[in-house]
């Protein structure tokens, strides 16, 4: 056993050097899943690739029997300002492996094919699927959102993101509004005209000030935020249109379609969702998968960023080595030894598993 884990975790790093030595910024992941093509090949697995997206099926494949997702993805923000490593480099130091998306997501990626390649062909109370997508980094139309409808029926989802292998349960959504108030011009030296402005600043009062009422004991209340506003054309005119955006982060007492009711019938503005698919998810705490997670020493919590869990509606929790504090920032880095032990404690958490 200890043999074994030593070459998945092996394999599992050389991977992602190569991962991170490619670019795979959302919508341009192909160098990446071209890797992923490679690396099953090499390891005799069968898989399946759609755009940019890359999944697998355990070898012992049986319909009467439940079926589990593991998921991660391989797609990377663009790198900001600040690094002092190149962030394609996979500069290697000691026991840290430092490069754009080595943390986010990547470690979990590779930890969670790691996994599925113990499982690939071992008997099991379930069966398992491995899929490594794009897009999650902007919430993309073609991700694992693309091909949810090609795989089996499943019944639990486990989302590989940095959590230091501690156990999400619950996740924020976002509903991103878009808000018109419309008035009338006039000249601003005369009382004439409607000013659309004014509207809009009623509204955002109303946006600010109010709170739904059921606040979860995960991920807290919902929020609102207005987060950017334009009105007027000149200063002497009164403007007959103005803009704005509201942020809306969500909780599990909701859904998107609801708070967008509450909101339209309270503000004298135009309100248009961009989407209300990103919704808050999670998995009850006496589930049989955080029962034994916990019997691992891990901690639970609701976690307030966004991940694909929004897009699934099935059983889900977010784990993986990595810590999000790293996600986004300079000089991005991964442990060796968080991918270590993220390989066993998901081989553990899975090895006898029932629901």
């Amino acid at each position: 056993m200890s043999e074994l884990i030593a070459q998945l975790s092996q394999d599992s790093i050389a991977l992602l050097q190569q991962l991170i030595q490619t670019e795979s910024f959302s919508r341009e992941e192909a160098g990446t899943a071209t890797i992923l093509e490679s690396f099953l090949t090499k390891h005799g697995i069968n898989y399946h690739r759609r755009g940019n997206n890359i999944w697998a099926v355990n070898q012992q494949f049986n319909s009467r029997k439940p079926t589990i997702l593991l998921n991660s993805h391989h797609d990377t923000v663009r790198p900001g300002a600040g690094w002092s490593y190149p962030p394609l480099g996979a500069i290697l130091e000691d026991d840290k492996l430092i490069g754009l998306g080595s943390n986010d997501a990547g470690a979990a990626a590779v930890s969670l094919l790691a996994t599925f390649r113990y499982f690939y062909d071992r008997p099991a109370a379930f069966n398992l699927i491995c899929a490594i997508t794009a897009e999650e980094e902007i919430s993309g139309a073609n991700g694992i959102k693309s091909i949810l409808p090609e795989l089996s029926k499943i019944k639990l989802g486990i989302v590989g993101e940095p959590t230091g292998m501690n156990v999400a349960v619950a996740e924020k959504g976002l509903l991103v509004l878009d808000g018109v108030a419309r008035g009338r011009t006039g000249h601003a030296a005369r009382n004439e005209g409607e000013n659309a402005l004014y509207k809009a600043l009623d509204d955002i009062t109303w946006l600010r000030n109010y709170h739904f009422p059921k606040v979860s004991p995960l991920l807290g209340p919902v929020k609102l935020t207005v987060t950017q506003i334009s009105a007027g054309t000149q200063h002497n005119v009164v403007p007959d249109e103005c803009r704005y955006v509201v942020d809306i982060r969500t909780n599990e007492c909701y859904s998107n379609e609801e708070i967008l009711a509450t909101v339209q019938a309270n503000v004298q503005a135009e309100i248009t969702p961009r989407s209300t698919h990103l919704q808050s998810s999670g998995i009850n705490l006496n589930h049989p998968i955080v029962r034994k997670a916990v019997t691992m020493g891990k901690d639970t919590y609701g976690s307030p960023t966004l991940s694909d869990q929004a897009l699934m509606r099935f059983d889900t929790l977010k784990m993986g080595p990595g810590d999000s504090a790293r996600s986004h920032a300079p000089d991005e880095y991964i442990l060796l030894s968080e991918i270590r032990s993220g390989i066993i404690d998901y081989i553990e958490l899975l090895t006898d598993f029932e629901f």
